[in-house]
């Protein structure tokens, strides 16, 4: 009978020096990492183990105080904001655009999009990279009429095409709220932002794609939602981290904004490097067994921008890595084998 009862205090007892040893392991390995970073252009790196900095270090013009482009890490903010929204049941992921947006229910392809497929770039809409322009007269317009490169759920095709159409669905469901006022209060406010950068086209319509500049430290939290499932901006999971892990079909990397390296514990996964796999034509993508690192944990996850902007999450380790770039040839699975190689 004792022996039962001492039972789960010896599994919690190992499970947490196994815990703490990898997080030692860590902490060994940060200035190797760090030092990879710098040389890659690296201008800031920002290390969270259960919520407290374990390491800060900056370099080639960064700084604690100095905000950087995070390019497409303003995506995941935009995903956390259709979350919230099908949490508050103002939409369904799973229901169709065209339930909405109405001039699109006499379009044989259109009409079958669904408002998930628009953030995990699976709708098959053309990609529209013009749409990054900053003095872009009308985003929302021209993402409508989009032209259809194949049917929902065939292919991945990243680009901002797709998030100008989810900001159309938004908007007409909010009503009386404009989508970025939702987003600041559902979303940004309780990760104690506020107003972010958001590149608004000639109509007021902001970029959804990318746009924000952020500090290391304030873009970490994020870090703290994957962490903690959720909060502090949904209320509860509801499924949400088993779509990030699994991804959508035609790339199981990528979902809402976010990407996983689940793909790692295959014997046949196969590490790619995200952004150059970005620049090429959406035919020729494969991203079947694609993950980060094989080194690394499959659980982790990723927001990545342009330029080398990076924010990694670890839930079992309650581990956030923040890096901030300028350029330069960074390659995920370079600096994360230095993390975590064993």
């Amino acid at each position: 009978m004792l022996m039962k009862l001492l039972l789960p205090a010896m599994v919690m007892c190992v499970h947490a020096t196994a815990h703490e040893q990898a997080v030692d392991a860590l902490k060994a390995r940060m200035a190797e990492a760090a030092r990879y970073s710098s040389e890659k252009g690296g201008m800031a790196l920002l290390v969270k183990h259960n919520g407290r900095i374990i390491w800060e270090t900056y370099a080639n013009g960064g700084g604690k105080n100095v905000p950087q482009r995070i390019y497409s890490g303003t995506k995941a903010y935009w995903g956390l904001a259709a979350l919230v929204a099908a949490e508050a049941e103002l939409l369904d992921l799973d229901e169709k655009v065209a339930d909405t947006l109405t001039e699109w229910q006499k379009d044989r392809t259109r009409s079958q999009i669904r408002v998930c497929d628009l953030l995990d770039f699976t709708s098959g809409l053309a990609a529209m990279p013009e749409l990054h322009q900053n003095d872009y007269k009308d985003r929302t317009t021209a993402a409508l009429k989009a032209r259809c490169v194949t049917s929902a759920g065939k292919s991945f095709i990243y680009g901002p095409a797709a998030l100008q159409v989810f900001h159309e669905v938004l908007a007409r469901k909010l009503k009386k709220r404009t989508p970025t006022r939702f987003l600041e209060r559902e979303v940004l406010s309780p990760l104690g932002l506020g107003p972010q950068r958001y590149l608004p086209d000639s109509q007021g319509a902001p970029l959804l794609a990318a746009g924000f500049m952020q500090t290391a430290r304030q873009w970490s939290g994020i870090g703290r939602v994957l962490l903690e499932k959720g909060e502090p901006v949904l209320d509860e999971d509801d499924g949400f981290f088993d779509h990030l892990l699994r991804g959508g079909k035609p790339n199981p990397a990528y979902a809402f904004g976010i990407w996983n390296n689940h793909a790692a514990e295959s014997r046949s996964a196969r590490e790619v490097d995200v952004e150059t796999m970005l620049d090429r034509p959406w035919s020729s993508q494969s991203w079947r067994n694609a993950c980060l690192c094989r080194d690394a944990p499959a659980e982790l996850l990723a927001s990545i921008g342009s330029y080398g902007q990076r924010l990694y999450a670890v839930p079992s380790l309650k581990l956030v890595v923040v890096r901030l770039g300028s350029g330069g040839a960074f390659r995920d699975a370079a600096f994360l084998r230095l993390l975590f190689k064993k």
